[in-house]
């Protein structure tokens, strides 16, 4: 099972007026409620709410205190909440002599909209401040539900083809004008194709696969033909783009807070679908080195490092605004609103620049994977105070500032290694990738605990809900709509 928190109240007896005769078991204890079909709307009400929270890549500590808070709101004291990757369950105390009233919520849907998820916040801090009924709540939450996007899926596709092009740059292709060309046109189909399966309902895992093989196929025909200089970076940008948006960060938050469960749970799906990637990365390169030859062979790990910009004073503000770039895009393929947005690439630009400080040869010099997680321990850290202080969801930032952060390129020299040089160097490299993919989700996490004495008007709530916080309510309601 999940770990469970409870919504307290204080007990009391329900009659205030009945008569206690010593020794009596006649006597009833227990919360006072609202009437049944109250408590089964409310309950309905925080469970399609932490479904909403679930599908965007929210902590399960996260869904839980949220939830606590929507049910403390309307006059429920005594509830029990269980978070698992693919359910919530929610059971409200009635009492000694009535049974407990449970309803759980299986979270299907997985699809990102940070648009519903900021709406949805919206309304939690409605709800937590006594100014909307049930009712009402319930309704403005289905029309958030059931809302279209807010701009066409074409525009997401643009946007998934410019952080390509910005993760090109950002990993060292600024000499050569055609790679972030190819990598944009590269993933704009991988993003038309994947959305063709996706309709036909074809499982995630091969989905990835697919994306990975056509991402590697069309960079290593560019580099044949002579119109790249460099295929891997190519093919490393596409790569970071079909990992953004998996769960590292939730993941880690859920294994820190205890919500183990459901930790693994998302960090078995993040091995399907990067063991999905792998397998058609490996494919491609597998047939390219039979139909290339040696041109294909030729591409040793020594090509594989970052190629370094031209003018030594640009090196890093093309590394931040790469970076920037970069975390705008995700947020906007996303469908983050403009403010979030705007946040989002201000966080990935600070991510990318601490990040390029701390590994410059010249300077710091740190190790990739403890650079990576300082980076964005200071993300986490700034971006828990201004989200709260601007009213955003602070998740938004989080996950989008990462994603500069990817470890693709390792991902790709692990494969090369593996698959085409023959060398069990690759599994040490692999290995590199994934302890960097998890520092950088621990440090996020690290960076908004810090956070949380910071910031102003620190609810009761948050106080009684340990550890890190992405999403959710500030604060518990202080007083209960009828």
């Amino acid at each position: 099972m999940g770990i469970t928190q409870r919504a307290r109240g204080v007990l009391r007896r329900r009659d205030p007026e009945q008569t206690i005769v010593p020794g009596s078991r006649n006597v009833v204890y227990g919360p006072s409620l609202p009437d049944e079909s109250t408590v089964h709307l409310v309950l309905d009400l925080g469970l399609r709410i932490g479904e909403v929270q679930m599908a965007s890549g929210a902590g399960a500590s996260d869904v839980t205190a949220t939830i606590i808070g929507v049910v403390s709101a309307y006059g429920l004291p005594h509830c029990e909440v269980d978070v698992i990757y693919t359910s919530i369950t929610v059971s409200c105390y009635r009492g000694t002599e009535q049974p407990p009233i449970t309803s759980l919520r299986v979270v299907r849907n997985r699809s990102i909209d940070y648009t519903r998820l900021a709406d949805v916040e919206k309304l939690l801090r409605r709800i937590t401040a006594g100014e909307i009924s049930a009712s009402d709540a319930y309704a403005d939450l289905d029309r958030i539900t059931t809302a279209s996007h807010p701009f066409p899926r074409w525009v997401a596709t643009l946007a998934w083809a410019g952080m390509a092009a910005s993760l090109a740059v950002l990993l060292g292709g600024g000499n050569d004008p055609f790679l972030p060309m190819v990598a944009a046109g590269t993933t704009a189909l991988v993003d038309r194709v994947g959305r063709l399966l996706n309709k036909r309902a074809l499982p995630f895992f091969f989905q990835q696969a697919v994306g990975g093989a056509v991402a590697t196929t069309i960079a290593l025909g560019a580099y044949a033909l002579g119109l790249l200089s460099s295929a891997p970076l190519a093919i490393a940008a596409s790569i970071i783009v079909l990992l953004s948006g998996m769960t590292v960060v939730g993941s880690m938050q859920d294994a820190i807070t205890g919500y183990n469960v459901t930790a693994a749970g998302r960090m078995a799906e993040l091995a399907m679908m990067t063991a999905g990637l792998i397998a058609g990365v490996v494919l491609a390169l597998y047939i390219g080195l039979r139909i290339g030859g040696d041109q294909v062979a030729g591409l040793d790990a020594q090509s594989l490092g970052r190629a370094q910009v031209t003018a030594p004073g640009l090196v890093l503000s093309v590394q931040v605004l790469a970076g920037a770039s970069t975390s705008a895009c995700f947020a906007l393929a996303s469908y983050a609103p403009p403010r979030p947005l705007l946040i989002a690439g201000i966080g990935g630009g600070v991510a990318a620049g601490v990040y390029a400080t701390l590994t410059m040869p010249d300077g710091v010099a740190l190790n990739p994977v403890l650079a990576g997680a300082v980076a964005t321990t200071v993300v986490g850290f700034v971006g828990g105070i201004v989200a709260r202080r601007l009213q955003i969801p602070a998740l938004v930032i989080a996950v989008s500032a990462v994603s500069p952060l990817l470890p693709g390129l390792a991902t790709y020299r692990g494969l090369f290694e593996l698959s085409v040089l023959g060398s069990p160097t690759g599994v040490a490299t692999l290995m590199l990738a994934v302890a960097t993919g998890l520092a950088l989700g621990a440090g996020v996490v690290l960076g908004e605990y810090l956070a949380q004495p910071v910031r102003s008007r620190l609810g009761n709530l948050e106080r009684r809900i340990s550890g890190p916080r992405l999403s959710g309510p500030l604060r518990p309601s202080r007083r209960r709509l009828d």
